[in-house]
């Protein structure tokens, strides 16, 4: 399997750019292993030669989102290993994968993709930011090629049109795994702590789409961006009284937020749950982490070490990689990529299309399934606690939702 790749190096991990992102998962949004590979099945007549199927990868290399991009890419250079069973082929058809660095620009991450389709690229993956999500599904089905979006979790990527799918999960499945902590919701009180910011509010509004719909009772605490002391705002937050708490919060005063919701007994006197971040932004949560719950996308040993996610887990270790957040979505990913071309064949975009659509597999994280309707990923999510503090804490599966129980209702395609 020949790999080209274009553009600068990433730069290092930092822990400031960890805490920047620690809550950015909640709306965001990027080797050969034994295994079974996943189902492939022949080519159509059309395609019965040998042919190259240029796949273009259009992710953050740099730029602020570049640890969730190698995430990314990691988890997609292991899964396309595993569905292949390490030949880089399918159906006889030869898969070839160009790196795009679009550095979380959406402008950058257009261009390239035109590039690419100009070279007869008819497949695109890749994208870790929300916006770049969302100008490359429409230029998608404007040229009629596949495209799987990556960590961008915004609702907004699921039915925008016939050729885009997703290999990650949405905001509104996050929400879902918050309201299961809930529990029944029917008259119970959230409070949705955030910055009063495009994405605090974002995510108040998203909170009281989901589970008010449900009957809760959802309000919110809005600090300043700016404001460092932030020990009023947990208080108002503990005189409210709430059943559950949702934290989203993003930025270097996440720290200062979990020692005062601490200090001011917040995380005593009742349900409080954010987002599990990246590993570099555990230490973020200090003494208070053991004290939260986490709705989890995924952490490694989340699918309890099922046949896949170990396959995953040793390919990515193996090739010098750190198994992470995003790393299952690239790796599913090239799980769909391999599907799409072994039953809709090298030249057939629009085949390709169909043999996703309802298709059920075995992935990193368990039973998963695309949904035909509108291309959801229907999937399972997890619920952690952080055991230790420091760069020793680390993640523990509470509970595994099931994917039927945290699926985003069901809308048409917008064609």
């Amino acid at each position: 399997m020949r790999r080209r790749a274009t553009g600068t190096a990433r730069p290092p991990r930092s822990l400031s750019a960890a805490v920047a992102l620690a809550s950015a998962g909640l709306l965001l949004a990027g080797c050969t292993a034994a295994g079974k590979a996943g189902e492939t099945g022949s080519a159509s007549g059309k395609d019965a030669k040998d042919r190259t199927v240029k796949v273009g990868l259009v992710y953050s290399r740099t730029g602020l989102l570049a640890d969730y991009g190698k995430q990314y890419r990691d988890g997609f250079m292991a899964g396309l290993d595993y569905a292949t069973k390490g030949t880089g082929k399918v159906a006889g058809h030869r898969i070839e994968v160009t790196e795009q660095d679009d550095a979380g620009d959406p402008g950058k991450a257009v261009s390239a993709a035109k590039n690419l389709i100009g070279k007869g690229y008819q497949v695109l993956a890749g994208t870790t930011d929300s916006g770049v999500a969302l100008q490359m599904a429409p230029l998608a089905a404007q040229n009629k090629v596949l495209y799987i979006s990556g960590p961008a979790a915004t609702d907004a990527v699921t039915g925008i049109n016939d050729y885009t799918f997703r290999s990650g999960r949405q905001s509104y499945q996050d929400i879902l795994t918050a309201g299961a902590m809930l529990g029944e919701a029917e008259g119970k009180k959230v409070t949705v702590l955030a910055q009063d910011s495009t994405f605090g509010q974002a995510n108040v509004a998203a909170v009281k789409t989901v589970l008010g719909a449900k009957g809760a009772k959802v309000g919110s605490v809005l600090a300043p961006p700016g404001a460092t002391d932030l020990t009023p705002f947990a208080r108002q937050v503990k005189a409210g009284g709430p059943d559950l708490v949702f934290v989203a919060w993003a930025g270097s005063t996440a720290p200062a937020l979990w020692t005062a919701l601490d200090q001011q007994g917040v995380l005593g006197a009742g349900k409080v749950v954010t987002g599990l971040a990246g590993t570099a932004s555990y230490p973020v949560f200090g003494n208070a982490g053991s004290k939260v719950s986490f709705l989890a996308h995924y952490f490694p040993g989340a699918g309890g070490g099922n046949a896949v996610e170990k396959s995953m887990l040793d390919s990515v270790t193996e090739a010098g990689g750190t198994p992470d957040l995003f790393t299952p979505d690239g790796f599913t990913a090239a799980q769909m990529v391999v599907r799409a071309v072994g039953k809709g064949g090298a030249t057939d975009s629009a085949a390709m299309v169909k043999a996703l659509e309802g298709w059920s597999f075995d992935g990193v994280k368990g039973k998963e399934q695309v949904r035909a309707e509108d291309h959801a990923l229907v999937q399972p999510m997890f619920v952690a606690k952080l055991r230790g503090k420091g760069a020793g804490a680390k993640p523990e599966l509470v509970t595994t939702e099931p994917m039927d129980e945290v699926a985003p209702p069901a809308k048409p395609s917008a064609g």
